[in-house]
């Protein structure tokens, strides 16, 4: 299979830290892959690599078929790139930032108001650009790097530092580009975002992939309990360690928390006893996956 990024054994070094530390993984054509990781992880310095911007100590790659470095011309128009912090043109309006972006490659000026409505942005096609919000900011961003209508985009960390309402529209756009066909890869530490927008993850810390698959079967391969919560008082903590396929059991006086590898069994002697007051099922999630792999502990 010709892959649209192929990377093998990437290396990279500064002074006595690896930042990246033999880094393979293989990324399909109209694949929506993530890149995740704690800070510090590698997740940046591994899409720079890819994107040409920087040099590997070690390893190869290869991007839609090419090396991109040293950087190679041959491959900006295919690539579109949103970096993890962007710079706009000063006093110049969302149209005239993606008409001068287009511009760079050829691209006619009218292309600028079709990416406007493809973001959301077409209200704020006269506003200057330090006018904007935080989440108007990033979409427009997004729709500098997709101007040029790109085969691979890479987005570094495009919901950092946004409200939960801001990243969820960010997500519809960012599906909305997926079902285009083009080929995205995503490095981000928010695990609902990934779990929600991604076909596969790798999972990085300290310069290496943990793991590496669709989040669905992550998930499934920790084996994690699942957790049937009812409000708390609807039923007494002993009652509760007493059903059939109870775990542990927790009340902090909001809910009480049956973990069981059974949920069914626990559900049904619930209801038996009339005891299914705002009942809740959650299983395990990519996050479990991702503390599981990378530890809990602070890092600063």
């Amino acid at each position: 299979m010709a892959y649209t990024i192929s990377a093998s054994g990437l290396r990279k070094r500064y002074g006595d830290v690896a930042a990246v530390d033999g880094v393979s993984f293989d990324v399909e054509a109209g694949e929506f892959f993530g890149i995740l990781g704690p800070n510090g992880a590698g997740k940046t310095t591994v899409l720079e690599i890819v994107e040409g911007l920087r040099r590997a100590d070690g390893g190869e790659v290869s991007v839609l078929g090419l090396p991109p470095w040293p950087r190679n011309p041959r491959l900006l128009p295919r690539i579109g790139v949103q970096l993890q912090s962007s710079a706009f043109f000063e006093r110049l309006t969302a149209r005239e930032q993606l008409q001068t972006f287009g511009s760079l490659y050829g691209v006619p000026a009218a292309r600028a108001d079709a990416m406007l409505e493809m973001v959301g942005l077409t209200d704020k096609a006269g506003v200057q650009v330090e006018k904007l919000s935080g989440g108007q900011a990033q979409r427009l961003s997004i729709a500098c790097a997709l101007v040029h209508d790109p085969e691979l985009v890479f987005l570094d960390e495009p919901t950092a530092a946004l409200d939960p309402q801001a990243r969820r529209n960010l997500w519809d756009v960012l599906a909305g580009i997926s079902t285009e066909g083009r080929t995205i890869v995503l490095t981000t530490h928010h695990m609902d975002e990934a779990e929600s927008l991604c076909d596969r993850v790798a999972i990085m810390d300290a310069g290496r992939i943990l793991q590496l698959g669709a989040p669905a079967a992550l998930v499934r391969g920790l084996d994690a309990p699942a957790r049937v919560s009812v409000a708390s008082g609807t039923l007494p903590v002993e009652d509760a360690r007493a059903l059939p396929a109870a775990d542990e059991v927790a009340d902090d006086g909001v809910s009480l928390v049956v973990s069981t590898r059974d949920p069914g069994a626990v559900v049904a002697a619930l209801a038996a006893k009339d005891a299914l007051a705002g009942v809740r099922i959650g299983g395990a999630t990519l996050e479990d996956v991702f503390l599981e792999l990378t530890g809990r502990e602070y890092r600063a």
